[in-house]
């Protein structure tokens, strides 16, 4: 790996976490300014479009993305991955961020790296290393400053906000999870692809989108293409790109450039006002994730040790 292909992998998996730090801000624009805006018809569009448009590139590119269709197996982690995964990270999100604000919603889905430690706790019985404990307590800490603002005894933040940003950190460790058998045949493209299609699909089932009348206005049709193409396909290409490029345990600590980017457009463009406790929360949670991810790599390497010796 060359220092030059090192640099490149670091640019994009940081300008992806930026987009889709962006992304949220787009959409809490949108929510101000359309009231009658639901999250579920917001979600759907972004889901479909973008599937589409993946599944689309995938065939252009020779991944042949109909073959997962062709085993069980893979079909159904696929349905899983759209329903249990893909929905609560993005419809639960975006409900976050339209009752409450993109920075808070970020933040609190920025939790999900420790749901996934909790997981393989409980279900692989990987016990937490001492930095993953320290980093637990930080993120704990970051999360009751943001919630109490200090006064144990009442709430900051709404408890809407706080369900569904909870809600969309267990999406963010199931996105994580469901797929991580298919992925490495099937490829990338191809399984976000038809899970964005049946996510969406599944959700217009619900709530057919096209009962929903809007108007929309010119501005907030860019907004919308904003978060199609530069919060979801244009992100997704680039950090499935930098794997290549750079260590996952490297490309892990770029997300933290998502909560620091919805923070700052949030600020600048949506005068979004945060109070020191809501930074100083915030950036325990985020070092807490950074210290998560540097030790990433020595989980899955004793999980690989313990896979092997069990088939042996």
């Amino acid at each position: 790996m060359t220092q030059q292909n090192h640099l490149r992998g670091v640019l994009l998996a940081s300008s992806a976490c930026i987009l889709w730090g962006i992304s949220g801000v787009a959409a809490s624009t949108l929510f101000i300014n359309n009231p009658h805006l639901t999250a579920m018809w917001l979600t759907q569009v972004r889901m479909i479009s973008a599937g589409l448009i993946l599944l689309v590139w995938g065939m252009v590119a020779g991944k042949h993305p109909f073959k997962i269709w062709h085993h069980r197996h893979a079909a159904w982690t696929a349905v899983s991955y759209g329903l249990l995964g893909l929905i609560p990270v993005q419809l639960c999100y975006f409900e976050a961020v339209r009752v409450g604000n993109a920075p808070i919603a970020t933040i609190i889905q920025f939790l999900g790296p420790f749901i996934i430690s909790i997981y393989y706790f409980l279900f692989k019985h990987v016990t937490p290393s001492r930095i993953e404990l320290i980093g637990m307590i930080m993120a704990f800490i970051g999360t009751l400053l943001i919630v109490t603002h200090g006064h144990l005894n009442s709430l900051a933040i709404s408890p809407v906000i706080l369900f569904w940003g909870g809600l969309s950190a267990i999406g963010v460790a199931t996105n994580t999870l469901i797929p991580r058998t298919i992925l490495p045949k099937y490829g990338a493209l191809t399984v976000t692809g038809w899970g964005l299609m049946i996510a969406g699909l599944f959700l217009t089932l619900l709530q057919p989108m096209w009962r929903v009348h809007l108007t929309i206005t010119w501005p907030q049709l860019g907004l919308l293409i904003v978060i199609i193409l530069l919060g979801t396909v244009a992100p997704f290409l680039m950090f499935a790109r930098r794997l290549s490029d750079i260590l996952p345990t490297t490309a892990s600590l770029m997300d933290a450039f998502e909560p620091l980017a919805a923070t700052v457009f949030s600020i600048t463009f949506l005068n979004v006002q945060l109070t020191s406790f809501d930074f100083i929360g915030g950036l325990l949670i985020i070092l807490a994730v950074m210290a998560l991810s540097l030790n990433t790599h020595k989980m899955l390497h004793f999980l690989r040790r313990r896979r092997a010796h069990s088939s042996s």
